[in-house]
Formats: C-alpha cells, sequence, structure tokens
C-alpha cells in the first residue's frame, strides 16, 4: 500500500514550542509558566450554574447560533462595557471556544488566493487557519519597542487580493493593548479598502493599570467592517470551556452563521446557560478579577527583577515578557530550552509567534498561577542567575 497523503498544512507542522516546552516540564518537574491557563477553578457561582443547567435544564440540541439568553446577556454586556449596539438577533452568534471562531469566519471569508494581513506576532493559531482556508498570508511586523502599528507598514501590505486583517487585542504573546488611537490608525490605514477586519478580542477583559477595552466595534472607519471575537474562558479564567462568541454586521454574520453550522453546529447548553448568566455579574466582580491578575503580575515582576532579569510592560492577558538582550542573549529558543533544563522554569520564546522563525531575544511567562507557584518560579529563577 503506498503512503497515504494527507493535508501538508497539517502534517507538515512541526511539534509546537508549546507542546515541546509542557512535554519537558512534565518530564523534568519544572515550574510551567509556558501554558496560558490559570491555576484558579474559576468563579464558584458561575460553575454552579453550569452544573444546576446540565442537571435541571435541557441536554439536547439547543439553537445553531446560541440560546437566546446568551446572545442577549452578550449584547446586553457590551453595551455596558463597551458602548456597542448590538442586535442579539442578528449580530450575535455563540461558537465552540475563539478558535472556532477565527476559523469559521475565515472560511467563510477567505476564497482561494485571496490575503490576509497577519501582524506579527501572531497567536499561532491563525497561520495554519489562512492557509487552510486557502488564504495567502501577508505579514507586518508590529513596531519595537511597544508593538505599535505602523500605518504605512499596513498599507504596503494591502492589494486587490487583501480579503482581511486579523487583529489580537490585548495582543498574546506581546501583553499590547491597542486602544483606540492604535485602531484610529488602522481605520486610517484602511479607508481605501474593503477589507474586513477580523478583531480577536478575547482578552477584553483582561486589562490593567485602569485601562479599558476599546473595541474595533466602536470605532468609525473600523465598526461597518469588523467581525468582534470575545471568549467566555478569557472573561471567566474557565479556558476549557469553550464558549466563544461571534458579533458582526447582520450581512456578514448571516455567512458565519452557514460555516459554524458545519463545524460544531452549537455549544453546550448547560454552559451557555453559566456564561449568560455570568456576564449579568456586578462591575465590581470584573473589577476584582482584573486586580486579582494585575496583583500577580506585579508580584511576578519585582521577582524578575530582583533575580535580575528586565522584565517589559503588559497591559494584559496572562503573559509577561522579559526582555533577554540586558543578559546578552542572542537566541531566544537556546535560552529558554536552558531555562528549562538549568532552572527548572518553562518559558515560551516569543519567536515562536513570527510565521518565518525569527530569531528574538524576549521570553514570554504566563503569571495566571497561584502566589506559591509563581514565588517557586522566581526562586528558581534567582538561583539560576546567581550560577
Amino acid at each position: 500500500m503506498a503512503p497515504i497523503r494527507l493535508n501538508p498544512i497539517f502534517s507538515e507542522l512541526p511539534v509546537t514550542v508549546f507542546e515541546a516546552m509542557s512535554r519537558l516540564a512534565r518530564e523534568t518537574g519544572a515550574v510551567n509558566l509556558g501554558q496560558g491557563f490559570p491555576d484558579d477553578p474559576g468563579p464558584e457561582d458561575v460553575r454552579r450554574k453550569a452544573a444546576e443547567a446540565v442537571l435541571h435544564g435541557s441536554n439536547q440540541y439547543p439553537p445553531m447560533m446560541g440560546l437566546p439568553e446568551l446572545r442577549r446577556a452578550v449584547s446586553d454586556h457590551y453595551a455596558r462595557w463597551q458602548g456597542v449596539a448590538l442586535d442579539p438577533e442578528t449580530q450575535v452568534m455563540v461558537t465552540s471556544g475563539a478558535t472556532e471562531a477565527v476559523a469559521g469566519a475565515l472560511f467563510a471569508l477567505i476564497e482561494p488566493g485571496d490575503e490576509v494581513v497577519l501582524l506579527q506576532p501572531i497567536y499561532d493559531a491563525y497561520l495554519p487557519l489562512v492557509r487552510r482556508a486557502g488564504g495567502i498570508p501577508r505579514f507586518v511586523n508590529l513596531a519595537t519597542p511597544g508593538w505599535r502599528f505602523d500605518a504605512d507598514a499596513i498599507r504596503a501590505a494591502l492589494g486587490p487580493k487583501t480579503k482581511a486583517v486579523l487583529l489580537n487585542n490585548p495582543l498574546n504573546p506581546s501583553g499590547t493593548a491597542f486602544g483606540r488611537a492604535d485602531l484610529e490608525v488602522l481605520a486610517e490605514a484602511l479607508a481605501d479598502s474593503d477589507a474586513v477586519v477580523l478583531a480577536d478580542e478575547v482578552w477584553e477583559h483582561v486589562l490593567f493599570d485602569g485601562r479599558e477595552h476599546v473595541s474595533a466595534l466602536s470605532v468609525p472607519g473600523l465598526a461597518e467592517r469588523t467581525i468582534k471575537i470575545g471568549s467566555a474562558g478569557k472573561i471567566f479564567g474557565l479556558t476549557g470551556w469553550k464558549v466563544g462568541f461571534v458579533c458582526a454586521p447582520p450581512d456578514i454574520l448571516r455567512v458565519l452563521a452557514k460555516a459554524h453550522q458545519f463545524l460544531t453546529f452549537t455549544t453546550p447548553p448547560n454552559l451557555q446557560t453559566a456564561v449568560a448568566y455570568g456576564l449579568g455579574k456586578d462591575e465590581a466582580w470584573f473589577r476584582q478579577m482584573r486586580a486579582g491578575l494585575e496583583a500577580k503580575r506585579d508580584r511576578f515582576a519585582a521577582g524578575l527583577a530582583a533575580a535580575g532579569f528586565a522584565p517589559l510592560p503588559s497591559d494584559g492577558t496572562y503573559f509577561l515578557n522579559v526582555d533577554l538582550a540586558p543578559l546578552g542573549v542572542a537566541d531566544d529558543v537556546a535560552f529558554c530550552e536552558r531555562l528549562l533544563r538549568e532552572a527548572g522554569v518553562a518559558a515560551i520564546p516569543v519567536s515562536a509567534f513570527y510565521a518565518e522563525r525569527k530569531v528574538t531575544t524576549v521570553a514570554r511567562f504566563c503569571f495566571a498561577k497561584h502566589d506559591a507557584t509563581l514565588d517557586a518560579a522566581i526562586a528558581r529563577l534567582a538561583a539560576f542567575m546567581r550560577a
């Protein structure tokens, strides 16, 4: 029998650095600050609602677009927090996580040969999904320091075949939050284009230092062309639930729904019921959640600085980056491998977030962990630096 031919987009993908680092962390007993999920189990009242719903509610197929109560809750939540007016019937859809939402949007938008602009560093799922949809990626490196937009660089990447620009805000891995001025730069760059903005805004509630999220749906020049994606997993620290939201103009959402119908079709109804409840929680809960993560960021940053590292600013997300250049490090991959084996701490080299390996001098740590875990990592890193 001849070898079975598989799709090269996936069959030729190497083992990701995330999987490799996590495996090594398990094998060596390292403190794993590479994977981006919290140690905390998530809000008990939201989890309790899910348990009650699975026992006492329906466990059959819910509506393909999502439970009406959750779609209304999404609309109300974004009106309250971001000043965005959405019709829950025609502009909101529930998906099985944000990655499914990104995939479905790309499959609905892209025809073979269409171009998609990707802003690097990029979340690792974007590129294979663009290629699987038949799209041709066009890369724009965000300007450092600060990882900001450059309107001229974006315009240079646009062409007659540009179908979409994929934006992650706040940005994983850098922890950068793009405010209204940044989004206005993007709107200016796209003014003469009919490209859709696929706005992955899953970290919209994980913001620090008093920042408030500005959605692309609220910015003139972007609103009419934006598909906004949110995630209950990130909002409530329940990353395994995989409940996402898609918000878009009615004519766009109508087609996105058809792609969603043939991907996952729907999402567990008990989780939808619990998320609808959670989105209506008092403002104080969301503020407290942010404050708790901000305190962990500050604790970890102070420990890193005391150990001799150079932490970079983190506006949001679960991640704190370290500039390795002051240590004389020229290759982040080699350094992170050494850090895991010699210090017993797993981090992710930021070069992993570039399509073609771009050696950087930045390493990403996840600080959404118990204080004892962060303190253990700091102690190991300090001992490594002393040695």
